[in-house]
Formats: structure tokens, sequence, C-alpha cells
């Protein structure tokens, strides 16, 4: 409770309604003095801050170790003890992805510094967007390569045999019906040769990530909408509102995050030591336990939220994620294709 001073005047200055207590029936804002002393100022800073980080890492505790536990709390109406489930979506999702695009790992580095050099390096842990291009542009490359030396006409449209943009343009302007692209073909090719005329392979993996990184938060607040809509299919529509859901979805995919963020530091963590057999065994238990719990808490989440018998919630909860594992691979798919016809 605010200890500053009440005003005088019984106007709200948020609604020029007239306040009968403390605060405003109306518009809910306390009446008080908005001019302030700096021993206010920093009392007033304190109990704010003190309250923030009380309902942070309750809030942090709970949504780890205790599957749904927070939604719960949330829909039944204890919600000043926490954090609101999209403002901790919001913090969790902008603290991820900012420090992931912080600490680059050593692989861009060296990228960037040794643009021609070919460099054997421990491959990270975690699970990196590039790694989706990767195959399909040594894919390319070697293609383009096996039809170059030994001097063949390449099968369109994955061994297409160009070495340049102008060489694609007289072939599909000046060659004959059966050699010519179809619009699609045509644009793929000349996107890909543009891309690869300007950029090693190295450098455009490098490109890919950081643009995928920079874009992939906005594609999993888009999912979130599609996670929530299977839920709703899979559940008793006059028990359970779409809400409802969408405050399990958000729940859901902030601890995914959060996972994701506490490997990730840890990861960043042993590359800074120096490299034994207890670090590795370390590092590897930490993952082992962290990817194991990200995997499995879905079920003990989707049984204590719904309430339904075991059975039955670990047979819904296999075909959920089942259909949103799939559904996610082409979405990802979908992207990185996306992202990578928009390098330079």
């Amino acid at each position: 409770m605010s200890k500053n001073p009440q005003r005088k005047d019984k106007t709200c200055l948020n609604c020029r309604y007239v306040v009968e207590n403390k605060f405003c029936s109306n518009c809910g804002q306390e009446n008080i003095e908005i001019r302030k002393t700096f021993h206010q100022l920093f009392i007033h800073f304190f109990e704010d801050l003190t309250h923030y980080e009380n309902a942070f890492w309750k809030t942090i505790k709970n949504l780890i170790l205790k599957p749904a536990i927070l939604t719960r709390e949330y829909l039944s109406g204890k919600r000043l003890s926490y954090l609101a489930p999209i403002r901790l979506y919001i913090f969790i999702s902008f603290i991820t992805f900012f420090l992931i695009g912080v600490f680059p790992d050593k692989k861009i580095d060296l990228i960037e510094h040794n643009p021609n050099q070919t460099t054997d390096l421990k491959i990270n842990k975690l699970i990196h967007p590039d790694e989706l291009a990767k195959d399909n542009l040594d894919s390319i490359q070697k293609t383009i390569n096996k039809s170059l030396e030994q001097n063949e006409p390449a099968e369109k449209p994955y061994n297409f045999g160009i070495r340049t943009v102008r060489e694609l343009d007289s072939i599909q302007e000046f060659g004959k019906t059966k050699d010519k692209y179809s619009s699609f073909e045509y644009s793929f090719i000349k996107k890909v040769l543009k891309v690869t005329e300007h950029n090693t392979v190295d450098e455009i993996i490098a490109k890919f990530r950081t643009s995928f990184l920079h874009d992939f938060p906005k594609v999993l607040f888009i999912y979130m909408p599609l996670f929530a809509f299977f839920l709703w299919l899979f559940h008793n529509k006059k028990k359970w509102y779409y809400f409802d859901h969408g405050i399990f979805t958000l729940h859901y995919f902030s601890f995914l995050l959060l996972l994701i963020l506490i490997l990730f530091l840890t990861d960043k963590i042993f590359l800074l030591l120096e490299p034994s057999g207890i670090t590795s065994f370390i590092s590897g238990l930490i993952y082992f336990i962290g990817f194991g719990w990200m995997l499995y808490y879905f079920f003990p989440a989707h049984h204590r939220f719904y309430g339904e018998s075991r059975l039955i919630s670990f047979i819904k909860s296999i075909f959920l994620f089942l259909i949103n594992f799939v559904v996610i691979i082409l979405l990802l798919l979908l992207f990185a294709f996306y992202t990578f016809i928009n390098l330079h």
C-alpha cells in the first residue's frame, strides 16, 4: 500500500470523477499527491521493485517447477501475486532473443574475420536455425560443382548447373522451349545464383542465422493462437473457453523460451571453462535434464490443468504433441525458405 499523502481535492486527476475513498471508484487510480520529495520517490521505487521482484521470482519458480499451477492460479483469480501472462511472455521472449543476438557463437565470429577459411568447430549443443539451411545449401553447391566438373547438362530444377545470372537470363530468353524454366523455377534459381555469387556458404549461413533469429519471435508469437486452437478442438467447448487455452499457451511457451534461455546461458558459461571430462559430463547432464524436462513438461501440465484422467490426458497429449510438432516443422521450413529468398 502506498504511503504517499492523499490529496485534499477529491476530484480524480485521471477521469475527473469524485473520489470517496483512497482510490477512484471509476478508474481505480489512487488519489495521491503527484509531486514527491526525493525521499518519497526513493521509498516508492523500492516498494515497487520489491513487489515486482517477489512476484517475478514466484512466477518463475511456479512456471519451471510446477506445470500448469501458474495457469490455474491465474484463472482462479489470484493475479496480483504473479506476473500477467502476456507481460511474462514478452519479457522472457525479449531477454531470450536479445541475449542470443548479443552473444553469437564462435563460428559466426570466425566467419566474419576469416570468410575464406574453413574451420572445424565444435557444434553448439543448442539447436540453431542455421542448420535448417545448411543441408540445402550444401546440396545445391555440390550439385552445381558436380555438373560443372562433368560439363554435362543438368536436370532441372534440382541440377540446374548454371554459373551466373547472365547465363540463366540467356537460356530463358534465347534457349529452346524445353530448356526454359517456369516462372517459379526461374525466380528461385535466380535468387540462389545472386546469393551464391556474392557470398560464400559460410557467409550465407551466418546471414541466414542473423535474419532467422531476428524474425523468429514473430513466427512464434503468430503460432501461439494456432496452438491454443488445437487445444480448443480437443476439449469440452462448454467447460473451457478459448481464453483459457490462450492463457495455458502463454505460460507453456514462456516456459519453453525460459528453458532455452537457461540452456543457452549454461552453454556460454561452459565455453569459458577449461575443457575437461568433468565439465563435459556436467554440461551433458544439464542438457539431458533440460531437454528431457522440456519434452515431458507438457504431459503433467495438460493433466493438471484440464483435470482429466491420466490415460485420457496422455492420449490427448500425444495427439496434440504430434500435430503441433508436424505443423511447427512445416512452419519453420516455410519460414526458413522465406528467410533464404530474402537474403542479399
